[in-house]
């Protein structure tokens, strides 16, 4: 058995690029309206080959779990996302956020070609004579990383709600759409019955009309106070 990647030791909130597990995932971006549909809302899309009309869980639920004592997540504002809200939901105070603000501005100040060993003793340097110890960086690092975990499946739990409601919704919706249709069908061969009828009706008068005459009808009709002239169809 292969050993573990760094990431999986806490519980999988690590993204992990190497490519084993790049082509085990799929990326949102990769699928389709109906799989991203089925995916949050917990179920295996169903194609033409598909045996079973059963909806399947995609995902274990360990992989939905967040903790009882979550704050409220920050609502998504135009497509923008409040990472302070979301550390702050998570439990990461203003302390710890700072600590990892301090190590990227660090990182982010060295050359890229600088070598990663003196890159290590560079930080590791600076942030002794800053007083921050490593253990407390990678702890607010990893708390970072827990929070932002937790707020993707909080997110995802809502729009999975959503989602299943919303379906809900549907079929009630199509079930009524479809007995709508059903009512005007019948209707339409209920009055399509009634005009056949009608006629053949009036077929039979008709000819008893026809017996006196169609001026002397069309006379009696006209000075008739309860008849009315029929209309020329156009």
């Amino acid at each position: 058995m292969s050993e573990k990647s760094w990431g999986d030791a806490v519980v999988g909130w690590f993204i992990v690029k190497d490519e084993d597990n790049a082509q085990k995932s799929q990326s949102d971006t990769d699928l389709t309206a109906d799989e991203l549909i089925a995916k949050y809302a917990g179920q295996t899309p169903l194609t033409a080959d598909s045996d079973s009309a059963e909806t399947i869980s995609t995902e274990p639920e360990n992989e939905k779990y967040v903790p009882a004592n979550y704050g409220t997540p920050p609502p998504v504002q135009n497509g923008q996302v409040d990472f302070e809200a979301v550390y702050e939901a998570g439990g990461v105070d203003a302390d710890e956020r700072e600590r990892i603000v301090k190590a990227k501005s660090l990182l982010d100040s060295l050359p890229e070609n600088t070598d990663v060993a003196v890159k290590k003793q560079i930080v590791e340097a600076s942030l002794k004579a800053f007083g921050v110890p490593i253990e407390k960086i990678v702890e607010a690092g990893a708390a970072e990383i827990q929070a932002l975990e937790f707020y993707i499946r909080s997110g995802a739990g809502d729009t999975e709600k959503l989602l299943q409601e919303s379906s809900e919704r549907i079929g009630q919706y199509e079930e009524e759409i479809q007995n709508l249709r059903r009512i005007m069908e019948e209707r339409v061969k209920e009055q399509n019955t009634v005009t056949a009828a009608c006629n053949q009706k009036k077929l039979e008068v008709q000819k008893v009309l026809e017996f006196f005459g169609r001026d002397v009808v069309a006379q009696i009709v006209k000075d008739s106070p309860k008849l009315h002239e029929p209309t020329e169809k156009v």
